[in-house]
Formats: C-alpha cells, structure tokens, sequence
C-alpha cells in the first residue's frame, strides 16, 4: 500500500488505485448512502471507494464495521476514541486511522504528480517556501515541490482543524521539506489558544503511481 510509506506511528490506512465497476454493489451504511443519494458519477465513485478504505483501516484496529458519515463541515465523522483522515485524487483513493489515546490528531492528502499553475503556486506560499522552492527544485527537478508543498499543508489543516481559533489559511503554515529522509516540518504561523506555542508538525511524504503523498500528526505530549 502507498500510504503506509507515509504515515505516522500507531496509525493503519488503507488505499486503492481506481473503483470498482459502477454496477458493483456500494457496500455503504445507509447514513453514508444518503450523502450521495443525488450526486454525480464522479463523485459517488471517489466518496464510496475513499469509504471502503476507510471501513477496512478501522477493521485492521479492531473496530466492528462502523459508517464514517460527514460531519458538519464535511470531515469525516469518526467514533469515539479514534481519528482518521480521508483523501482521494484522480486514480487514487485512501485512509487513515489512529486511537486518540495514540496519536490525538491525524491529516493524510493526495495529489496528482504535477506542478501547480504558476498563479495557484503564488497563492499559497510565503516568500521563505517560494525561496525554498526553487532551491529544491534546482537539486531535486524530478519532483514538482509546489505541488507537494501544497499536499503538505492539505495534511497539516486535516491536523489541526479541530484545534485551530479559527479556519486555516494556506499562509498559516511554513513548510520544509528534507529531501533526504523524505520528511518535512510544519510550523503554524498564526497564534494558538490559551497562549500556548502553536505546534511544529512533522510530516512524510512519498511518490509513485503518478500520485503525490504526505501525511502528518499531533503525537500525543509526553
């Protein structure tokens, strides 16, 4: 599996390049049925698969078979004890799921192996990544860092959503990216509640099948 090159420890996921056939049965609880009771095509194919993975990954912690509905935001609505974090891109489809008790916060993404448009790419980074950019860029060409870079703050946001004061901004993180392990530093920008220090956050990431990886996690504090 691709995402287990990426993930943290204590967390299981679970993934899947393409869909079943349209004709093939969901296999859906009928409170994640509904969610896509009138969506198109496209979308009941990436929800339904990205949920089988989900059903399995919480199996592989023991779990009995338990939906993972939409919350009001949209995250996905995980029992009690257990974080996760759900993502799909074209041709790719994962999960991951951790106990709380282990890991507190959890945030995986997906993107296609490609650049950003040079606009996208302005937009969502600061001018100490977009100088880090090109120097990635200039030793490793073979990876497209922006898009990476964004993947990155995609899993960070997963992260620490359920913590933040307020809604995560692209420009509410700096990314770093270490080649060499494959790994990268998140460190949030914007202040965190009670004065407390907001989090740095490690992170993984990985390439192949054309699909960009990262994952990333609030350990629980010692």
């Amino acid at each position: 599996m691709l995402i287990e090159h990426v993930l943290p420890p204590h967390a299981v996921g679970e993934d899947a390049l393409g869909d079943p056939p349209p004709t093939a049965p969901t296999g859906l609880f009928p409170i994640e049925e509904r969610e896509i009771a009138h969506a198109g095509e496209k979308r009941r194919r990436e929800f339904t698969t990205a949920r089988h993975c989900a059903h399995r990954a919480l199996t592989r912690l023991g779990l009995p078979p338990t939906p993972v509905p939409p919350g009001p935001t949209g995250a996905p609505t995980w029992p009690p004890g257990i974080t996760g974090s759900i993502t799909h891109c074209d041709g790719y489809r994962a999960a991951a799921v951790a106990r709380t008790a282990d890991l507190p916060h959890l945030g995986i993404d997906a993107e296609p192996h490609a650049p950003l448009p040079p606009l996208v790419r302005d937009g969502i980074t600061t001018p100490t990544e977009r100088t880090h950019l090109q120097d990635l860029t200039t030793t490793h060409p073979d990876i497209p860092w922006d898009r990476l870079l964004f993947s990155a703050k995609e899993s960070v946001y997963k992260t620490c959503a359920p913590l933040s004061p307020r809604p995560l901004q692209f420009d509410d993180a700096e990314i770093t990216f270490t080649p060499t392990t494959r790994t990268f530093t998140a460190r949030l920008l914007l202040p965190w509640p009670a004065g407390v220090p907001a989090p740095v956050l490690p992170g993984r990431w990985h390439t192949a099948h054309g699909i960009l990886l990262t994952a990333t996690a609030l350990p629980r504090p010692s």
